[in-house]
């Protein structure tokens, strides 16, 4: 059995454990409501910019624009892979990780080579253990997250694309469901498909807008914008998805440490007690050995 002393070293360590994922907790829940607050006000603005594309797609020929247009013998993928830059939030990171991965064996196996962008200190350092050619692209972390973050990287991707070093672009990101669930999305950036109109709505026409300069003008303006929505948007997904795994992740780890806790003050008092009654033994022995 173990001695009294481990046992109190133990316990103390569980406390102190404790104090710390506690904490985490904590912080996780603040950092969680600016982060969701963020999210939510911007997703009205990527419905609205959806909506404005919708319009002006329906104003102009089709491959428009070169961000439109399907290679017909794709070469090259391009896979934006954002992730936290630190740890302790559960399975979110490797969630993503191996979402990417699912991805890129599924394009190298259509023949395609791969190009990783990395977003996140956690997924770079995976991909860059799985695929070490990728270590010279772009690379960046979550946070501080901001707009700059995205359209730097939109506009690497759109260059890529416009050039013909990639065909296709996909990127992988945390969706935010709610604070209990969220999910590794895959969504493909390019080429851009022009949403289609949804129909059966209700029997609701379409507003009709007048445009200056025109149409063709407006949509090459406002696609390389709509790429950088999109990258900006799955930014703040993941980084909400991640505040809100670390808060989950912690509160289980505090759970357990209060479990843990339980399980070695009873196992310190069986310790004590079988110690005291060992010591009664030895008294009793020794004064009955008197006696005789």
């Amino acid at each position: 059995m173990a001695s009294l002393k481990s046992v109190r070293t133990k316990i103390s360590g569980v406390h102190k454990t404790r104090q710390i994922t506690k904490a985490m907790n904590m912080v996780a829940s603040a950092r969680l409501r600016g982060a969701q607050s963020r999210m939510e006000r911007f997703r009205p603005y990527t419905a609205k910019f959806r909506e404005m594309l919708l319009e002006l797609s329906g104003k102009t020929e089709e491959g428009a624009h070169p961000l439109l247009a399907e290679r017909p013998a794709p070469e090259t993928c391009g896979i934006i892979l954002a992730t936290s830059d630190r740890g302790l939030c559960g399975g979110f990171n490797a969630g993503l990780i191996a979402e990417a991965l699912r991805l890129a064996r599924k394009k190298e196996a259509e023949g395609l080579g791969i190009r990783f962008y990395n977003i996140g200190r956690k997924g770079r350092e995976a991909i860059k253990k799985i695929f070490p050619a990728q270590a010279s692209l772009h690379q960046s972390n979550l946070e501080p997250l901001s707009f700059q973050t995205a359209g730097k990287l939109g506009e690497e991707i759109i260059e890529g694309y416009l050039s013909g070093l990639l065909d296709q672009v996909f990127i992988v990101y945390g969706e935010f469901v709610s604070l209990a669930r969220q999910t590794p999305r895959t969504r493909s950036i390019l080429p851009l498909k022009a949403p289609e109109s949804e129909k059966g709505s209700g029997g609701r026409q379409a507003a009709e807008y007048l445009y200056e300069p025109g149409a063709q003008e407006l949509l090459a303006e406002l696609l390389p914008r709509y790429i950088k929505v999109l990258i900006y948007h799955g930014l703040l997904d993941t980084s909400a998805s991640e505040h809100a795994a670390r808060m989950t992740a912690m509160d289980n780890a505090t759970r357990n440490c209060d479990e843990i806790a339980e399980s070695l003050t009873l196992l310190y008092n069986k310790t004590r007690q079988s110690a005291i009654t060992t010591d009664l033994i030895d008294i009793v022995s020794g004064a009955e050995a008197l006696k005789g």
